[in-house]
């Protein structure tokens, strides 16, 4: 039997956020937003998230000309660590409910006073939600996010744009706390490695992995796309199965259209409109442990 909403739905409670800023000449004061952090304040849960994709890195550019990029790219990760190593060393388990928000803190206060200038967390502020991921998303989306413009109907869509509609069919779904989010490529490839993808589910001693691309916007992501999913197939101790959502229908008379479908057929990635993600997600979701 299928959950119906009011089952699936989580109870509200209250919430925290913290931008996170990059400010590379102190003198002038002039920042632009580049991540954000929300987490509850009890628990310890939290999700972070950081800018990513090409477009975000050139307006941030066109903003700062001397940012730093290889330090950017590499800096949720570290984040990441910075939290695990933390807990661990505070003797913070997985599981310890308050003593978990409060190493979490903890940690906060001290980032305020040692992250480097150029990085900064932007004062506390409050929020209420039911669903981290889901509040992680709107928050990106108004902070961090590139700006929207008004667009023709039809026209292709962002990587964030596509996440937020694929996340969405999962809640539809009822299947988005059994889908793994923002998996580390690193894990596979070799530690650096700054590529996250976007979402990993198991069925029947399968892992499956699902990126989304942007043909429209950058169809060479397919070959990075390709790479490491080969590395993730050659590494990983289960058997794996790889889609790619792409935000048009390859056509076959497109050359580029022809070139991206090659280059994701030839190492076994199926290629999934997202018009048609839906349906795929209804196919799928019997048999996602």
């Amino acid at each position: 039997m299928s959950e119906s909403p009011v089952e699936s739905m989580q109870p509200e409670r209250t919430c925290a956020y913290r931008i996170l800023r990059y400010t590379p000449n102190l003198v002038r004061d002039e920042w632009v937003n580049i991540g954000v952090l929300v987490y509850d304040p009890q628990s310890g849960e939290r999700r972070l998230r950081l800018i990513e994709e090409q477009e975000e890195y050139a307006r941030l550019r066109r903003l700062h000309p001397e940012a730093d990029e290889s330090l950017l790219r590499a800096l949720r990760d570290n984040l990441e660590d910075r939290f695990d190593s933390f807990r661990n060393l505070n003797g913070h388990g997985s599981n310890g409910g308050a003593s978990n928000g409060s190493a979490l803190q903890e940690l906060l206060r001290k980032w305020d006073d040692t992250l480097s200038n150029a990085l900064q967390l932007a004062p506390q502020k409050g929020v209420i939600a039911n669903d981290l991921d889901a509040e992680l998303e709107r928050l990106y989306g108004d902070h961090v996010a590139l700006p929207r413009v008004s667009s023709r109907v039809g026209a292709p869509g962002s990587r964030f744009q596509m996440r937020s509609y694929c996340s969405q069919v999962f809640r539809q779904a009822h299947i988005w706390d059994r889908i793994q989010k923002s998996v580390r490529a690193a894990e596979f490839t070799f530690p650096g490695d700054p590529m996250r993808i976007d979402y990993s589910y198991r069925r029947n001693g399968t892992r499956g992995f699902i990126q989304t691309l942007s043909v429209s916007r950058a169809p060479g992501d397919a070959k990075g796309i390709a790479h490491t999913f080969e590395d993730i197939a050659a590494k990983s101790t289960l058997k794996t199965e790889f889609a790619a959502i792409t935000d048009i229908d390859l056509k076959e008379n497109n050359d580029r259209n022809r070139f991206v479908a090659r280059t994701l057929r030839d190492v076994g990635i199926e290629p999934v409109p997202l018009d048609h993600f839906a349906v795929w997600v209804a196919k799928l979701k019997p048999m996602i442990q």
